[in-house]
């Protein structure tokens, strides 16, 4: 399926595509420089995923509408089941430069969701609005992945 993409959406396109662009470069140099092992991995496997959102924005800005499979769906729901079970007992023992990258990326993923969400209003095709809905709700499994590490490490308490 091709689609003929107007200006205001191809440049909303470039955005996220620079956006996407700038997860991948932090994520990989943030998982090398984290002193967390399991903070190493997670940043690594949402570089990963980011990867993955460059390559569908990339396919859009090619005029193809990328086809969504059940099982990109199902992965998402498997991350999320596996931060739900990681240890509720928070830890007060953490590396401050681990934090700092935390909350950095942390405020970087409520970004790109945002800018996800005012993306998907601008398009007319109904299934590249679905595409770029599933890489929104990505993002924003990104945020709650961090979010649940930093309140398992005592990095964040809500009040």
């Amino acid at each position: 399926m091709t689609v003929q993409l107007t200006q205001k959406e191809r440049m909303l396109l470039e955005d996220q595509k620079s956006h996407e662009e700038v997860c991948i470069k932090e994520y990989q140099e943030y998982a090398s420089r984290a002193h967390c092992p399991e903070l190493k991995q997670l940043f690594t496997n949402y570089a990963s995923k980011e990867q993955e959102h460059l390559n569908t924005i990339n396919q859009i800005l090619n005029g193809q509408v990328p086809q969504m499979s059940s099982s990109q769906g199902q992965q998402s729901g498997q991350n999320k089941q596996q931060s739900n079970m990681q240890n509720n007992s928070q830890s007060q023992n953490y590396n401050q430069e681990d934090a700092t990258l935390c909350t950095h990326m942390l405020m970087t993923e409520k970004y790109v969701s945002g800018a996800y969400n005012t993306a998907i209003f601008e398009f007319r095709d109904p299934n590249i609005r679905q595409v770029l809905n599933h890489i929104q709700k990505e993002e924003q499994e990104h945020g709650e992945g961090i979010f649940n590490y930093m309140y398992q490490h005592g990095m964040y308490n809500p009040q």
